[in-house]
């Protein structure tokens, strides 16, 4: 086994970060807003061999260069971006939402003298109101749609390996769009399924194939295309129940 990645504590993370934020600051002053971790760090649930993120926001017309990088025993990601530029990302809506939103709402503050990230957290959610139904209509159009047809296409055609990878991306998109549906945001990436099946408002069909997966059974081929079924009539039912429809009655064009 590799020695890298390599475990550190959150206090030796923690004491990165402050070499960071002297160094930023000794490089460019007045230039640097605020500094803010997110992620794990900002979320107390790190573990040993978590990477280190941070927002180092600019005042506007101040351009400093994005890095990932590893160093030591750390890998460091500088999301870096001028104040205009990180109050747009903080209110963008898209099919991500639910997995991005986090990072503009739980940011654990490391120089910050202005508040600025304190009055950032709820822009995420002003944005929502707005275009969630529209993201969740043209989303169903681009991706989920998509993946049942090639699911079915690969079923008929005899491709039964293709059953996990497609199931895996319906499941995914289907993620997506039940934190949209829920005006809700997962903290991790990792528990994007565990915290989904949790909500109110989830489509049928969506955790006995999220269980079907996790418990292994992925050699009953006709099990698993009839599960992705499933879902996708779970899925259209879902949205008839929101009002939410998909599928024009005449071409746009």
């Amino acid at each position: 086994m590799l020695a890298y990645p390599v475990s550190t504590t959150r206090k030796e993370k923690l004491e990165m970060i402050h070499t960071i934020k002297e160094r930023l600051l000794d490089a460019h002053g007045d230039a640097i807003l605020a500094i803010g971790a997110y992620g794990s760090i900002a979320l107390k649930t790190d573990g040993p061999f978590s990477d280190i993120e941070l927002h180092v926001t600019t005042k506007d017309a101040n351009q400093l260069k994005s890095l990932e990088f590893i160093c030591d025993k750390f890998k460091i990601e500088l999301s870096t971006k001028d104040h205009r530029t990180f109050i747009e990302q903080a209110k963008e809506v898209d099919d991500s939402w639910a997995i991005k939103a986090g990072v503009f709402i739980h940011i654990l503050s490391i120089h910050d003298p202005t508040h600025l990230f304190e009055q950032v957290k709820d822009l995420p959610f002003e944005a929502l109101d707005a275009n969630r139904r529209d993201i969740m209509q043209e989303f169903m159009v681009w991706e989920p749609y998509e993946t049942i047809a090639k699911i079915r296409n690969n079923y008929s055609n005899g491709n039964l390996n293709y059953l996990d990878i497609g199931a895996r991306d319906l499941l995914w998109q289907s993620a997506k769009l039940i934190g949209l549906a829920n005006k809700t945001f997962y903290t991790t990436r990792a528990r994007t399924f565990k915290e989904s099946v949790e909500l109110e408002s989830i489509p049928s069909g969506y955790k006995k194939l999220l269980d079907f997966i996790t418990e292994g059974q992925l050699q009953d081929k006709e099990k698993f295309y009839s599960l992705c079924e499933d879902l996708w009539t779970g899925l259209n039912e879902w949205y008839n129940n929101m009002g939410l429809d998909y599928r024009l009655k005449e071409l746009p064009i």
